[in-house]
């Protein structure tokens, strides 16, 4: 479907899972900033250590802070507030 036709997702559709792991200076710099941007927008999220989770742990533990969206990685290393609240908005 073009995104012509495409419907918006409600906030409460959207989802954004913050990967990270403890002593994480980056990690918790984007903990910050989804929460802030995720409380203003109405979205759930969550976060996930790469500690607990060893297939989340071979994906992803040279970017970490890693954000999804949706399921989709959305970025790594540092959050841009406006570019996330963008995607969730969009």
């Amino acid at each position: 479907m073009t995104p012509l036709f495409r419907r918006r997702a409600d906030a409460h559709e959207r989802s954004v899972t913050l990967i990270r792991k403890a002593g994480c200076h980056l990690c918790d710099d984007a903990e910050q900033v989804v929460a802030r941007v995720c409380a203003e927008l109405g979205v759930p999220w969550e976060q996930k250590d790469i500690a607990d989770d060893r297939d989340l742990h071979d994906q992803y533990w040279e970017q970490i802070p890693v954000v999804l969206v949706d399921g989709r990685q959305h970025t790594f290393w540092r959050v841009d507030e406006g570019r996330l609240r963008n995607e969730l908005t969009g």
